[in-house]
């Protein structure tokens, strides 16, 4: 029997966490549901998930949609797409069946590419190893997850770059569910007709925006901050996301840069660690760039966002006498009035 394989090649860089991640979630659910309703789905399609942060990681390998069961998607630490293509195009080699002499093989894989970020790794090689031997025997479908996305860098991946702009809980199910059609489409072009090809759905009712790659699209810089910290009480790390806005400066014409509080929330710190570049790094922001501070979301206590002398970001109660989970220092703690720089991560 010929597979139609799927493979979903998702970021989950921390700029993911929170809404975004747990709508991958339900969406991943969602499609899984519906194709096992679909007679031709449930005869050919074969489904893979591939997750990519600072590293990558198959989530599930490739597998029939019967007995499929979404994963947990996990978080990591930084966004390389390079090793996450890298990923793919092995498990391509190792998991598609080639046509020989002898008998046909599977037919062409459908990649659905989803990101919200830039890369923060050199994706060149990559790339090119992505156009020179595979953009031919695969189709990839390129979805910027929000406006935040190297537009022109996906479409060096793929003619079929579309964004989602909006991510309203509402705009994310319509996406799966276009996501769903053109799988079901798919597989029931290459059970009827015998032949290759890709057949998206109709994107006129969804909230998919088909991008004009003949445009310029700028690089987006600098559009989250996420800040890794660690609860007082449970030890247990958790991540705080900021997104970048901008006000009035006071000078005619000028915008100041700073970043609103999105929210804060836990990690499974193993899944974490497996996905995250090890390579060590100094990222910094100015403690005034940074509108809010949330409770921790492993404890409750009311200030997530605390720095200690080494470094490290915790939960406190209060003002008063801490202890930092980092490195054990018990030091008073209160609010300061002058800028200082705390620690990020990547992204």
């Amino acid at each position: 029997m010929r597979r139609l394989p799927i493979y979903f090649l998702l970021d989950v860089s921390e700029s993911m966490v929170g809404d975004p991640i747990e709508h991958v979630q339900d969406g991943m659910a969602t499609i899984i549901k519906e194709l096992k309703t679909d007679p031709f789905a449930l005869e050919t399609v074969w489904i893979s998930i591939i997750a990519f942060a600072g590293k990558s990681k198959i989530i599930t390998p490739l597998q029939d949609v019967i007995t499929f069961y979404p994963p947990k998607i996990p978080i990591g630490g930084g966004t390389s797409l390079s090793s996450g293509l890298n990923e793919l195009m092995n498990a391509i080699d190792r998991e598609v069946v080639k046509t020989t002499l002898e008998r046909k093989g599977d037919w062409k894989p459908l990649v659905f590419l989803f990101t919200d970020g830039v890369p923060t790794d050199d994706t060149t090689q990559a790339i090119e190893r992505w156009r020179t031997h595979y953009s031919r025997k695969a189709n990839l479908i390129a979805i910027s997850l929000g406006d935040n996305t190297n537009l022109s860098l996906l479409g060096q991946l793929s003619d079929n770059v579309l964004q989602l702009s909006n991510t309203s809980p509402a705009a994310y199910k319509e996406f799966f569910k276009w996501i769903s059609a053109s799988i079901k489409t798919s597989s029931e072009q290459v059970n009827n007709t015998n032949t290759d090809g890709i057949n998206l759905a109709k994107t006129d009712t969804t909230p998919l925006e088909v991008i004009d790659l003949s445009k310029r699209h700028d690089i987006p810089d600098e559009n989250f901050v996420v800040i890794r910290g660690k609860c007082s009480n449970t030890q247990r790390q958790y991540l705080i996301k900021f997104q970048k806005s901008s006000r009035d400066s006071g000078i005619y014409g000028m915008q100041t840069r700073f970043y609103m509080l999105q929210g804060a929330y836990k990690i499974d710190e193993q899944s974490y660690a497996e996905l995250s570049n090890s390579t060590p790094y100094q990222l910094k922001v100015s403690s005034d760039e940074l509108m809010g501070n949330p409770s921790c979301p492993c404890c409750g206590n009311a200030y997530a966002l605390a720095t200690c002398s080494c470094g490290g970001v915790h939960c406190i109660s209060g003002e008063g006498e801490n202890e930092c989970p980092w490195c054990g220092t018990v030091a008073n703690y209160g609010m300061s009035s002058e800028d200082f720089d705390i620690n990020r991560t990547l992204g």
